[in-house]
């Protein structure tokens, strides 16, 4: 078994739904000739280098599996088939891998996207601003750089903390 990656540039006037319908298709040839789907790496709308079918931009996607050389074949003729895709490319990444081995892939890039995702919430709870229950003050607290006097022996800039107060009138 081998490892691949397929970068798939679709009709960027093409609908989410039926975006996802195609790469719901891809997942399916995949399973028919016994190929496992490791990742879908969703790259956005992107400027073209060069005109393809009178389009000038192209959704980017970046799908990356392991299976065998039909595999490929199989998935390369039906993005063929699909008036939807505009380009696409086949890459071999590694040779002579194990299925085993592309299933740990698969729980690791999981449990990475899971860590990222609870930094990416705990991130956010620290940097919210709070909010003062009895008397409807939102507070936040910004550092602040402020230059001393040139003559001095203390260091060109401290930081401080500025503190902003808003107001809210809950009585609408």
């Amino acid at each position: 078994m081998r490892k691949y990656e397929t970068i798939v540039i679709s009709d960027p006037d093409l609908q989410d739904q039926a975006r996802a319908e195609l790469f719901d298709k891809i997942r399916n040839v995949m399973a028919k000739e016994n190929g496992i789907f490791l990742s879908l790496d969703d790259w956005g709308s992107k400027k073209l280098a060069y005109e393809i079918r009178k389009k000038l931009r192209g959704h980017y996607a970046c799908l990356t599996f392991g299976g065998t050389g039909d595999l490929v074949k199989e998935l390369e003729r039906n993005l063929r088939l699909n008036e939807n895709v505009m380009k696409y490319m086949t890459i071999l990444v590694s040779d002579d891998v194990t299925a085993e081995s592309l299933a740990q892939e698969v729980k690791d890039a999981e449990a990475a996207k899971a860590a990222s995702d609870a930094a990416k919430a705990a991130s956010v709870a620290e940097t919210a601003t709070e909010t003062d229950a009895d008397t409807g003050v939102k507070t936040s607290e910004q550092p602040v750089k402020t230059a001393q006097a040139s003559g001095s022996d203390e260091p060109a800039a401290q930081t401080e903390t500025q503190t902003d107060e808003t107001v809210t009138d809950d009585q609408n």
